[in-house]
């Protein structure tokens, strides 16, 4: 794996989105609109579906990944909230949790341990 590029921050990242939302007036044009941006979010869920279920291989579902990543950072602006400390904070408890294999699938979730969330 190459080294991380200023183009490859969390920052960089969010900035680009952020330039997105307002060269189309995401803010003033309804983009910014929650139920909305879930809906698009689904969308792309089926999408990378499609590409894994169809098998049309890597590329696509790269793609397809960096498009969900794309409204995954757009929500954050839109609802304005820090993702990167929401992803951290998530990524902190993931690895607190013991793991279970169920139907020979390893799961990290909360289980009945009364935590929301999954």
């Amino acid at each position: 794996m190459s080294s991380t590029t200023t183009q490859d921050s969390f920052a960089s990242m969010l900035e680009a989105v952020q330039a997105f939302h307002d060269k189309h007036r995401f803010n003033e044009e309804g983009g910014e609109d929650l139920a909305y941006r879930v809906a698009l979010m689904a969308e792309e869920l089926g999408e990378i579906s499609a590409c894994v279920t169809k098998g049309r291989g890597v590329d696509c579902l790269a793609e397809e990944c960096a498009d969900l990543m794309v409204l995954l950072l757009g929500t954050s602006i839109s609802a304005d909230f820090d993702l990167s400390r929401a992803f951290w904070r998530k990524i902190a408890i993931l690895g607190a949790r013991e793991s279970r294999v169920i139907d020979g699938r390893v799961r990290v979730s909360g289980f009945d341990d009364g935590e929301a969330g999954s």
